[in-house]
């Protein structure tokens, strides 16, 4: 039977680390969710970089770049990190470079897994089904805020925890699994209802950013699951389909 483990934070990601294991990145205010809405809208290919600096490098090297420190859009970036910034007019076939308060430092974390995969509620059935038909043990990472512990992270891990022992498939013997399911038991009644005491919430409404809280929380609407292979993101299923997809890694000059 394969094991789920959840990491609460980045800070003791060395714990949990496997380099056999299946990672699924976690951060549904706002990073993985912007992501898997990027793909949805035609992006061909995401470079998650943890570094302000490398991505305006980058930028100067003529990538579209979405770039935001503590919810504020970077001085030099073409958008932030809001789901609605990823429009198809803007996007569709463009690779993005991608820097993020919390979701890619967990991102650049993971890495040397067996698999890094990203995870939100737009594509959670379709991440349990694929990590079903792997036959790895799989860790959820929670990218919190800046190294603590969230909310909204950890009630997804419960979620997709869930999801995966009822599959039969899986088991835990982690305490931290266990608990994200008993708080997920707790907010899936009312889940916009529970999300309104997180404190990433309460940021997004300060610095009005918080009209994608009901997107972010809203299940299935895509099917597609973004892969790190080198230092791009990708479709999985363009992955899976494209043999000679893996190119050289960026060079920041």
């Amino acid at each position: 039977m394969r094991q789920i483990e959840v990491c609460f934070s980045p800070a003791v990601y060395h714990r949990f680390h496997n380099p056999d294991s299946i990672v699924v990145i976690v951060d549904i205010l706002r990073a993985t969710s912007a992501i898997c809405t990027a793909f949805m809208n035609g992006a061909e290919r995401i470079i998650p970089v943890g570094k302000l600096d490398e991505a305006k490098l980058l930028k100067n090297q003529g990538y579209l770049v979405a770039a935001e420190r503590d919810g504020i859009v970077a001085d030099f970036a073409d958008f932030g990190n809001s789901p609605y910034n990823f429009k198809p007019g803007k996007i569709k076939g463009k690779t993005i470079v991608y820097s993020t308060t919390n979701g890619t430092k967990a991102i650049d974390l993971a890495k040397s897994s067996y698999r890094v995969v990203i995870g939100s509620f737009l594509n959670i059935t379709a991440l349990k089904n694929w990590l079903i038909t792997e036959d790895k043990n799989v860790t959820i990472l929670c990218s919190g805020w800046k190294d603590k512990f969230s909310l909204e992270d950890s009630i997804f891990a419960g979620a997709l925890t869930e999801k995966l022992i009822e599959s039969g498939h899986f088991e835990t013997i982690c305490d931290s699994s266990l608990a994200a399911t008993d708080l997920w038991s707790v907010a899936k009644p009312d889940l916009l209802g529970y999300i309104q005491k997180a404190a990433q919430r309460d940021r997004l409404r300060k610095n009005g950013l918080d009209d994608v809280i009901e997107y972010c929380f809203t299940t299935d609407k895509t099917d597609i699951i973004p892969i790190l292979s080198e230092d791009y993101l990708i479709d999985l299923k363009y992955c899976e389909n494209t043999n000679n997809f893996f190119k050289k890694k960026i060079q920041v000059q």
